[in-house]
């Protein structure tokens, strides 16, 4: 009996064929302007909110310092990445684990860099269905203060009704539109938070003094704040991917547009970032809440509708990192366990997920500590310091020179964050969970 191997071109249009299924690369037409505002929706995420109250924790100086380094630290990281996408000529690195095997072996490419990607966009995902749901909740007691109670669960489960709907669509150019209006709510409600905070004036009774009343208290949150600022920068998990839609030729190859959008973006991101986290802290001081809009209560109006903006912002974000999950399962069943690429196959796999993350969200809604105990964990290296190693493992600068220097700079840095942050978390976690019911 003849067993028909498959040539040489059926096996690569077959590749081809699966390529143009997988939503990060089923459509690259995307203009440098889609690359600025999936990368805003991407980085400024409900963490801009959080700024104020992790400068509470750091103090003037210090929280300046952090904040302003990160911003330089991160923005050189996604240099770097928009650089590597395409170091292969004729070759496409358009996924961070592809990246990672190049510069680390096709194995070990892929342990480093898989279960810390997944752990980054499954963490924002379930913080993100805390988000809308408690935004969704806030909403409705605002608008209507004298009605009874509904339980964060069921606002949760209709903001995954969205998401349910959403995750359907089939590729990252798919969701432009969304996207677009979820980087232009993060501006607005980033810009509320700051203009609202600055009209109501400098607290009279304000203070800047340390949060909590035991030094070791203190370093406890200092930690935690750093790992609150790493989750403020997370997004580098999806660069790859959303450069996978520009197109590319070697005359005009997609870092150029890409970095176009990368620094609009960063722009946008500082000016909704610094704003907020100075405004925020000068006003209210060490007694500012874990989201600034919570700290603001009047005008009802303006917060109501910064909530509602928080929601629609959070509705894009979550599908910006859905998106790579999606294409990293959906690429595993067809490549590797031999699925048909079908419809049904993507209908079932999205379900899946968002229904796991909303469950997820549901048990664990205790919002501060998982934030800071993620961004420790998985958001320093991947935003840190896993694009400056592959950097060093990929163009070997020379020893002491600066870039050599510049790099270890920041592995050093993204360490110590990935290292202290977790232990502040972990703690507040364990303070938390005393006075805490689950399914609440």
């Amino acid at each position: 009996m003849d067993h028909h191997q498959p040539t040489r071109e059926e096996v690569s249009k077959s590749a081809k064929d699966i390529d143009d299924w997988l939503p990060i690369t089923k459509s690259r037409n995307a203009k440098w302007w889609y690359s600025a505002f999936h990368n805003v929706t991407a980085m400024v995420g409900a963490g801009v909110l959080g700024l104020p109250y992790a400068m509470s924790q750091l103090g003037w100086g210090p929280g300046i310092a952090v904040l302003v380094m990160s911003w330089m630290i991160t923005l050189y990281t996604l240099w770097q990445m928009v650089e590597m996408h395409e170091i292969v000529p004729g070759k496409r690195f358009d996924r961070y684990h592809e990246l990672g095997q190049h510069a680390f072996g096709e194995k070990l490419g892929l342990w480093i860099v898989v279960p810390q990607q997944l752990m980054v966009e499954v963490g924002v995902n379930v913080v993100y269905m805390i988000t809308g749901g408690k935004s969704l909740k806030k909403v409705h007691d605002l608008a209507c203060s004298g009605c009874k109670p509904i339980k964060t669960t069921y606002f949760i489960m209709i903001f995954s009704a969205v998401q349910f709907a959403l995750s359907h669509l089939p590729s990252f150019n798919s969701i432009t539109g969304i996207s677009l209006a979820a980087a232009a709510m993060s501006l607005s409600y980033s810009t509320i938070a700051w203009t609202a905070s600055a009209h109501k004036g400098v607290q009279p009774d304000v203070q800047y003094g340390p949060r909590a009343s035991t030094t070791t208290g203190n370093v406890f949150n200092f930690f935690s704040a750093l790992g609150d600022v790493a989750f403020a920068y997370a997004g580098h998990n999806v660069v790859l991917e959303i450069q996978a839609s520009i197109p590319s030729t070697p005359e005009k190859p997609s870092k150029k547009p890409m970095w176009r959008g990368v620094i609009v973006a960063y722009i946008v991101v500082a000016l909704c970032y610094f704003p907020v986290s100075f405004f925020g802290y000068k006003v209210f001081g060490k007694d500012v809440e874990d989201n600034i809009l919570i700290s603001l209560e009047k005008p009802t109006w303006l917060i109501a509708t910064a909530n509602m903006f928080v929601v629609i912002h959070v509705i894009g974000s979550y599908q910006i990192f859905a998106m790579p999950v999606f294409d990293m399962v959906e690429g595993f069943l067809v490549k590797k366990m031999n699925f048909k690429p079908t419809k049904f196959l993507r209908f079932i796999v999205r379900n899946a997920y968002v229904a796991f993350t909303m469950f997820l969200a549901i048990t664990f809604p205790f919002f501060g500590g998982l934030l800071s105990f993620f961004g420790g964990f998985a958001f320093a290296p991947t935003t840190y310091f896993l694009p400056c190693i592959m950097w060093l493992a990929i163009y070997k600068p020379k020893r002491f020179s600066l870039s050599w220097l510049a790099n270890w700079f920041c592995i050093i840095v993204g360490l110590t964050l990935m290292v202290l942050a977790p232990i502040g978390a972990l703690r507040q976690i364990i303070l938390q969970a005393k006075e805490y019911k689950f399914y609440s």
